[in-house]
């Protein structure tokens, strides 16, 4: 579908600076508003005096923690199309336009020209059991986060720190621990009792190397997103490799693009080192790399990419995992 309004947003907590881009006229308007109920509904009203149907309008924004969550279902449910744009790409266009100051102004001038001349995929909101399932997973991690900054301080303690710090720390730990069996159950529950989240995760564990873990958090992802591809999924998490080269004869050597998620690329890490002893698949790519002089990290980035293939194809195809598999590397 082509627009003719780029609306770039700007996201902060407390406003959202936007620039409507009209492709036709070749004419920029711009509008600050608050980031709240009112703003947002302000801001519809305000595209309607501009003239721009709200079919025509082409909404660009960058994830700010959940502080872009408001505003992008509100756009959203007005029938607006959005568009949720990685940072490290923006970063990247805004070089390519000589744009080199930073301000919520011009981020959000950039935004605009980059919906205008990337068009980039339209985000569509995840089902409701996978938003609930990804908020318990996010808060079950942060608990645990807490637990192991407890556990580590209480490692640290010296022979004269006083009882009532150590009482204070055992009391916190145990409620952690509690609190974090807790939220495990509750997650556990929330899957078995939704029978599609349940398909998923049964087919992931199936996978050799993937763990609750792994499979909690990628059932939430591909329960709210659709991948068309393996190679597309393996792009979201930034486990492309990229080479740099210069004309003929400056080559660096090959990097994962890390342009995806973090918090995704770290949970694979250590499921991808057991995968190299234990997942056929995995197994077999580690040691023909490895045997091609590859540094152990490269191979490494190249076992996480499998596996997060394998977690694609057992989904897609709706079959558990099978060792004869024959999977393109």
């Amino acid at each position: 579908m082509g627009f003719r309004y780029f609306l770039g947003i700007d996201v902060a907590k407390a406003k959202l600076d936007c620039l409507l881009l009209d492709s036709v006229k070749d004419r920029r308007r711009s509008k600050v508003v608050t980031n709240t109920a009112e703003g947002w509904l302000a801001l519809v009203n305000w595209l309607a005096k501009q003239g721009a149907a709200l079919e025509d309008v082409h909404a660009i924004l960058e994830p700010t923690g959940t502080y872009h969550e408001g505003v992008l279902f509100s756009l959203a449910q007005s029938g607006i199309a959005i568009s949720v744009v990685n940072p490290a790409q923006l970063r990247r266009f805004a070089e390519g336009l000589g744009v080199r100051t930073k301000t919520d102004a011009s981020d959000s001038a950039v935004l605009a020209r980059f919906g205008a001349m990337v068009a980039p995929e339209t985000w569509q909101p995840a089902p409701l059991k996978a938003r609930e399932l990804r908020a318990l997973l996010a808060r079950r991690d942060a608990v645990a986060q807490d637990l192991q900054r407890e556990r580590n301080r209480a490692e640290q303690l010296s022979v004269d720190t006083p009882e009532r710090v150590r009482q204070s720390l055992r009391e916190a730990i145990s409620f952690l621990e509690d609190e974090l069996r807790a939220l495990q159950e509750a997650i556990d529950q929330h899957i078995d009792d939704d029978p599609g989240l349940k398909r998923i995760w049964d087919l992931l564990q199936s996978i050799p190397g993937v763990g609750q873990r792994v499979a909690d958090h990628f059932t939430a992802l591909l329960a709210g997103r659709d991948f068309a591809s393996a190679e597309q999924l393996a792009a979201y998490i930034g486990l492309v490799p990229t080479e740099w080269q210069s004309g003929s004869s400056i080559k660096g050597r090959p990097r994962m693009s890390k342009a995806g998620s973090a918090s995704l690329r770290q949970l694979l890490y250590m499921p991808a080192v057991v995968a190299t002893r234990h997942n056929p698949h995995v197994h077999a790519l580690y040691n023909r790399l490895l045997s091609k002089g590859k540094a152990k990290m490269s191979a490494l980035g190249a076992a996480m990419h499998m596996l997060a293939r394998l977690c694609f194809g057992v989904v897609r195809s709706g079959q558990p995992y099978r060792a004869d598999w024959l999977v393109k590397t």
